[in-house]
């Protein structure tokens, strides 16, 4: 009775198991660094609470990428969504995570409707939540309804993921939610998002059409590049690492579109390894991002404050977190030879052996949407020069930063067990990328049992795939000979031999903390490069003593959220006016509201026969 029960709710393929994994190997380091986080914060009464929503946020993720039918997988949903909306509230003594949670609790919503619709289509033509009932319905259904499905279910996961332009709550509700809440948030439940997509529109729906994958791409590479402009304007250290989830889930959704589009064009060899490379960067993502996030609460917690400008120094004080935050900031800046390299560099090729496999205005779209992301992990390597930079070197700026201590015991098991993930993710690329060959062949419903994924096999390009398979050990190999004769270097000529002194002030004699290089002055090249996108506007004021001698003067940069000002308001205000105007049919007569509900179930009636 117990396996009947299992088998027709519950699925536990190699995709599943794969998204089981990531959940688990970032909530648990997650759970012992907030042992330390949430001790001396928060009462006890709200320590049990915060450990119970912890408990219940996990398990809801847990069920959503295992059960094996619709509905359940609906409810699920849900509840993930509600729990992690208290949990963003959690600091209900701020006025900013109530706002957060508002916009979180209302755009998770709209992309839940979007799913219902979808789910309610695929319930009328299969007349069953059983995934593999459905799966047999939409291979005899009509292109018009799949691709109406395929857009309802992009709508829906895409909010939920942060894709541009529905990304307008993600980097509100980051940086409000605890650290620890803040690194699953970022480092696994926008990666369900990304399950929903494989899953139903890959697995379930099929992709037969080629604008699919296009659409997709497109949406990604948008996302890569807004994340990560925004990212490098941004000085409040976890909504900088917020909006580099947005281009993060761009990447990740580069290599699944990238396996919509062979999928439709015939390519298996293609599509599995696209979608291998896609997978490889939604597990790194969310370790080098879950450690980050680590990394950003051990620098609140031990200064009280979020803005790097009012940081620096840090690296004497907190030297654990520093080191960890700089390993996750060249992981995340694709440097080699750590994970984010890799999975970045398995993309590239994707669109190199996809361009020579196209003709004409393919290869021209698979070759921009290359240059896009290597412009990606440019501008993205640039922003975290200035995060590392600004935040852990240099003097400290304000007695936030002198103040600092290093974080608790429990606080740095979890960042050093992440760190650690960074380099064996980075080094073991290749026992890595054959397990995900079982989990890529297994979504696309590709037989990969004649398929050699040393990509020695590979006819379209044999070195390429060589260089991938050799470059990890020889690289392992290289860091241990340096570490070795930089070990013996140091015991035979530089031990005693150190001196100490204040930090180098290029000839001039004591330098303070207003001498240095700020977030802002660094960012400037930037802003002004990408002065079309991002709007910028200044604002001065002057403080004067008398008519004329000016005590003080006020200068601010500012950058437009565009997306804000010219999407998200103009339809706030459209649908308050429309409010407005829906009360004069509130008459407060029962026999009219009687009649509105007629008239709705009428309408849906008609929507489900259409469908």
């Amino acid at each position: 009775m117990s396996d009947l029960f299992l088998k027709q709710f519950f699925l536990f393929d190699p995709l599943s198991l794969f998204f089981l994994f990531v959940i688990s190997v970032i909530s648990l380091p997650s759970a012992i660094y907030s042992f330390g986080y949430l001790k001396g914060e928060y009462s006890s009464l709200k320590i049990k609470l915060a450990w119970f929503l912890l408990f219940i946020f996990v398990s809801s993720m847990v069920f959503v990428v295992s059960v094996n039918n619709v509905l359940v997988f609906l409810v699920f949903w849900e509840i993930m969504s509600l729990v992690s909306y208290f949990l963003v509230v959690f600091d209900t003594n701020h006025e900013k995570s109530i706002q957060a949670g508002m916009i979180y609790i209302i755009m998770t919503h709209i992309g839940t409707a979007f799913l219902i619709a979808a789910f309610m289509i695929l319930y009328k033509h299969a007349n069953s939540f059983d995934f593999s009932v459905i799966k047999s319905a939409c291979q005899v259904m009509s292109a018009q309804t799949k691709n109406i499905i395929f857009l309802l279910l992009l709508a829906g996961f895409g909010t939920k993921a942060g894709i541009v332009p529905l990304h307008i709550w993600l980097p509100y509700a980051h940086p409000q939610a605890p650290s620890h809440i803040s690194s699953i948030m970022s480092g696994v439940m926008i990666k369900t998002a990304i399950y929903g997509i494989i899953r139903f529109v890959i697995f379930l729906l099929g992709v037969n059409s080629l604008w699919w994958g296009a659409l997709v791409l497109i949406l990604a590479v948008i996302s890569c590049l807004v994340g990560v402009i925004y990212a490098l304007m941004e000085h409040d250290i976890k909504k900088l690492l917020a909006y580099h989830s947005v281009e993060n889930i761009g990447i990740i959704l580069l290599g699944v579109g990238l396996a919509m589009f062979f999928t439709s064009l015939n390519l298996p060899y293609l599509a599995v390894f696209s979608l291998i490379a896609g997978l490889y960067h939604l597990v790194n993502h969310a370790i080098f991002k879950g450690l980050l996030f680590l990394c950003a609460g051990s620098v609140y917690r031990a200064t009280g404050t979020r803005d790097i400008e009012k940081l620096g120094g840090l690296i004497k004080v907190m030297p654990y977190t520093a080191a960890c935050f700089l390993l996750g900031a060249m992981a995340i800046s694709a440097l080699p030879p750590f994970n984010g390299f890799v999975s970045e560099w398995l993309i590239l090729q994707a669109f190199f052996l996809g361009a020579l496999n196209s003709a004409g205005g393919l290869k021209l779209f698979l070759g921009i949407c290359a240059a896009i992301l290597a412009l990606t992990g440019g501008l993205a390597a640039a922003c975290f020069v200035k995060a590392f930079g600004i935040t852990f070197l240099a003097l400290p700026r304000s007695n936030y930063a002198k103040n600092a201590k290093e974080a608790s015991l429990s606080m740095k098991a979890g960042m050093v067990f992440l760190s650690f993930l960074i380099i064996v993710f980075g080094l073991g690329a290749v026992k890595i990328i054959k397990i995900l060959a079982q989990v890529s062949g297994s979504a696309t419903g590709f037989d990969i049992s004649g398929m050699s994924f040393s990509f020695n096999n590979l006819t379209l390009s044999p070195a390429v795939g060589k260089d991938i398979y050799l470059s990890t050990p020889l690289l392992a190999l290289l860091l241990i000979v340096f570490g070795v004769t930089g070990f013996i270097i140091y015991g035979l000529f530089g031990r005693g031999k150190a001196t100490t002194y204040k930090t180098w002030d290029c000839g001039y004699y004591n330098i303070g903390a207003r001498n240095e290089y700020t977030a802002t002055a660094f960012s400037k090249p930037f802003r002004i490069a990408f002065s079309f996108f991002l709007l910028p506007y200044h604002k001065t004021q002057k403080i004067r003593e008398s008519f004329y001698h000016v005590k003080s003067f006020v200068y601010e940069t500012h950058t437009t959220s565009v997306f804000k000002r010219y999407i998200y308001q103009p339809l706030l205000a459209l649908i308050f006016k429309t409010a407005k105007s829906m009360r004069r049919i509130q008459l407060g007569s029962i026999h009219l509201y009687l009649a509105y509900i007629f008239i709705t179930i009428l309408l849906l009636i008609l929507f489900i026969h259409q469908f």
